[in-house]
């Protein structure tokens, strides 16, 4: 049976084009090969992923009560993806990101925060939670509307189902952010920051110091991901396993993040160990960079298999 996955968290539409070598200056005008808009962020972008590996997926946000909001939503029906969840918000548009891709991959981002911060805990039905195998908190530090106490609930409510709980933040944030999201992440599994966001939201200057404040809090075991490096997976006793990168020409970095947590999911919901399932997540990752866009490169929980299978410890 297919696993049963929800989503609670952010929700974006990218535009993304590439290649971006300058921005022309006055009114003048640069050609493209080529322009995309994609559902996106830490919830939306890994939404998709999740729906291209097979899993039944359930998203819960805000989104604006406008045309990028219908394309938002559109964009992630089109994969399956039960979007009932998601409540449309007049007073603010959708959130959404202009994203000029360069010709190494890298990209500045211009960005308009828009309705995820509206979203409250009243805006979800809480019993909608249960049942699922996993739950994804992807962004919390950007949901201004939920407290840490909501948080924590929306945590806690998968958890009384012994889901798998899974947590990720969209900005690098500040210490703030972090005792904001602590008492979610006592309660989650996972929490999968990539080194910038960790080192931020902690305030430490070294990984190993960083990781051990997530893990003092209760938390189950923390994903770092480290970009082309691939990611150092600890668990809650202290081991600390690394898992390298694999090599792709780049296209676009956007969403890769995004790819790793969805592998990641499906891989432990599959029964695999932390560090197999890392290399999923790392493979996803991965495809999603050959692509423009957060939906970009992967295309089935086959193919991604084939595709890292030459990792130790990745198979079918």
């Amino acid at each position: 049976m297919s696993p049963r996955v929800a989503l609670v968290g952010v929700h974006i539409l990218d535009v993304l084009g590439r290649p971006v070598e300058a921005i022309p200056a006055g009114q003048g005008s640069a050609r493209l090969a080529e322009i995309r808009a994609t559902a996106a962020g830490t919830a939306a972008g890994t939404a998709v992923d999740l729906a291209k590996l097979g899993a039944e997926v359930s998203v819960f946000g805000a989104v604006g009560a406008d045309l990028l909001g219908d394309i938002l939503i559109a964009a992630m029906s089109a994969h399956g993806i039960d979007t009932s969840g998601l409540v449309r918000k007049s007073e603010a548009q959708t959130s959404a990101t202009i994203l000029p891709i360069r010709p190494d991959g890298s990209r500045p981002a211009l960005h308009v925060p828009g309705a995820s911060r509206l979203f409250q805990l009243a805006d979800i039905d809480l019993t909608a939670l249960q049942g699922f195998d996993a739950l994804l908190l992807g962004g919390p530090d950007a949901l201004r509307g939920l407290s840490a106490d909501d948080l924590a609930t929306i945590t806690a409510t998968a958890k009384r189902d012994a889901a798998l709980v899974v947590v990720d933040v969209l900005h690098p944030g500040d210490p703030r952010d972090f005792g904001r999201i602590a008492g979610a992440l006592a309660l989650a599994d996972w929490f999968c920051p990539n080194l910038d966001q960790l080192l931020a939201l902690t305030g430490r200057e070294s990984a190993d110091e960083a990781i051990a404040d997530v893990l003092a809090l209760g938390c189950g075991g923390v994903a770092v991901t480290l970009g082309a490096d691939g990611c150092v997976v600890t668990d809650k006793a202290g081991r600390a396993e690394p898992v390298p990168g694999m090599e792709v020409d780049v296209i676009d970095t956007t969403g890769c993040g995004d790819g790793f947590n969805a592998g990641f999911v499906i891989g432990l919901l599959r029964g695999g160990d932390a560090a197999d399932a890392a290399r999923l997540g790392v493979a996803c990752g991965s495809l999603v960079a050959t692509g423009l866009g957060s939906d970009a490169g992967i295309q089935s929980l086959a193919q991604v298999l084939e595709f890292a299978s030459p990792a130790e410890g990745v198979t079918g």
